[in-house]
């Protein structure tokens, strides 16, 4: 008889998974676009983009705590706001992740590009999306293995880029025309493109975030939640927030910002103006590992989620089956479709696939933390009325933190109708409205109860923790 999902991810583990989703081409490619975007302010956007993830964290960490699920915040939003949201949520967030890992895998191809100049991007993104197919297809254990060691390479040259950094700002260069704090007001001043700017790039900051919420998709994996997940939660935003902003001050003091762009990693660049010997190629690589560990991960997102919506019978059965290692086969390969859309935009549009791909794959994540946001409101005081178990963690503010982190959600949203990345709301206003007319023309006749409980012991366990 199959049992589900297995209990078996550790507090390490969640985290080395959350930040090895996150830390990703957001930082490593894509803050060479978010710089461009925004010149030295690109600091301002970060810390803006940290501080939305801070309040969607806190408010995760509390309904995540409550209902530990592979369904995660699309259970939520089913349970308490209605089953048409969490329909919605949970088709959003896996597109979301199935286009990110096409992001992902679409900037690898950028970086082999580095050693294979001459090689078509197609044929590195089907050969990687091979790979990490494979990793997938194995027990929970060898994925959360492999993620962990990958995120530990990815965060060891993070820090030794702070250090190298730190050494030469504060080293004989440090004084020089070229390297130093002066690199931040020069050449337009530190808000070259003024507070438009650093309002967009928060944007692309949030893509180098995509991947935090991976704790909650986890929970339903993990050994003890009501530990692991807060824990983990907090460790994640806080080395996230500081990795991200001291590793761009140190990029911006070396690299002019002018000079960024999405040709290759400005981690690159930063070697290859200090002319350390063989550090630029031994950079790349490292970036490239880390491109390979946040498409590792979204995919595992991307399979969870179209698994959870398989067993909420809002997807094809076979979607739900699990394999003798306890993997959700069928639902890993159609969450590898972000991989093949990837190879074709690649091929069709080789010099602007990087930017299209994470302009639709944003949609669905900045809709579903909206709906976490929503989720929360409604979560706190249904669950207080209730008279629900006391949680090791609470939102501090609610309801206006709450409030506040939905409504910038919103604006930002709206605000890319102006902008180079109007993509988001192209793809975005059609999806919804076709997932809408599925959801009303067969999925409401489905719905004999106000929750559609997941066919799965480890979610009917965690409905009833609410009780315990």
């Amino acid at each position: 008889m199959e049992k589900g999902l297995k209990r078996e991810l550790k507090t390490r583990q969640l985290t080395m998974i959350a930040m090895g989703c996150a830390i990703g081409t957001g930082l490593f490619l894509g803050s060479g676009l978010a710089i461009s975007t925004a010149g030295p302010g690109v600091l301002l956007s970060y810390a803006l983009g940290a501080f939305i993830i801070l309040l969607l964290m806190g408010c995760l960490a509390e309904m995540t705590v409550a209902h530990p699920s592979s369904g995660s915040f699309g259970l939520i939003a089913e349970k308490y706001i209605h089953p048409f949201a969490g329909y919605l949520v949970r088709y959003s967030y896996w597109i979301a992740n199935v286009l990110a890992v096409g992001v992902e895998v679409s900037a690898i191809a950028v970086y082999m590009k580095y050693w294979f100049p001459h090689v078509p991007g197609m044929v590195w993104i089907l050969l990687f999306g091979v790979v990490l197919i494979y990793v997938n297809a194995t027990s929970v254990n060898t994925f959360a293995t492999f993620e962990y060691w990958f995120s530990m390479i990815k965060i060891s040259a993070i820090i030794g880029f702070i250090l190298l950094g730190a050494y030469i700002l504060l080293g004989p260069s440090g004084g020089s025309s070229t390297i130093g704090p002066q690199n931040l007001v020069d050449s337009g001043g530190f808000l070259p493109f003024g507070l438009k700017g650093v309002w967009i790039a928060v944007f692309i900051s949030l893509f180098s975030f995509l991947g935090t919420e991976m704790i909650a998709v986890t929970a339903g994996e993990a050994e003890d939640p009501d530990v692991a997940v807060p824990k983990a939660l907090k460790a994640t935003v806080f080395r996230l927030s500081t990795f991200y902003v001291i590793t761009l001050a140190i990029m911006l003091m070396i690299v002019p910002w002018k000079s960024a762009g999405i040709d290759k990693s400005p981690f690159v660049k930063v070697m290859e103006i200090l002319n350390i010997p063989g550090a630029s190629g031994i950079m790349n690589f490292i970036i490239l590992t880390a491109a390979l560990s946040a498409m590792n991960s979204q995919l595992y997102a991307s399979t969870r989620m179209v698994f959870s919506l398989s067993r909420a019978k809002s997807a094809p059965a076979v979607f739900g089956k699990l394999n003798k290692k306890g993997v959700p086969l069928f639902a890993l390969g159609i969450s590898a479709m972000g991989i093949i859309m990837a190879a074709v935009v690649s091929g069709l549009f080789p010099g602007t696939s990087y930017a299209f791909m994470m302009g639709i794959s944003m949609f669905g994540a900045i809709f579903t933390w909206f709906m976490v946001f929503v989720s929360h409101l409604f979560f706190r005081k249904k669950w207080e009325r209730a008279g629900g178990r006391q949680l090791p963690v609470k939102m501090i503010g609610f309801p206006y933190l709450t409030a506040l982190g939905a409504i910038l959600l919103v604006s930002l949203m709206i605000t890319t109708w102006f902008t180079s990345f109007k993509i988001l709301l192209q793809f975005g206003i059609p999806w919804l409205a076709f997932l809408s007319v599925i959801y009303f023309l067969f999925q409401r006749k489905k719905e004999n109860t106000p929750l559609q409980q997941e066919n799965t012991k480890d979610d009917e366990e965690d409905l009833e923790w609410k009780t315990q």
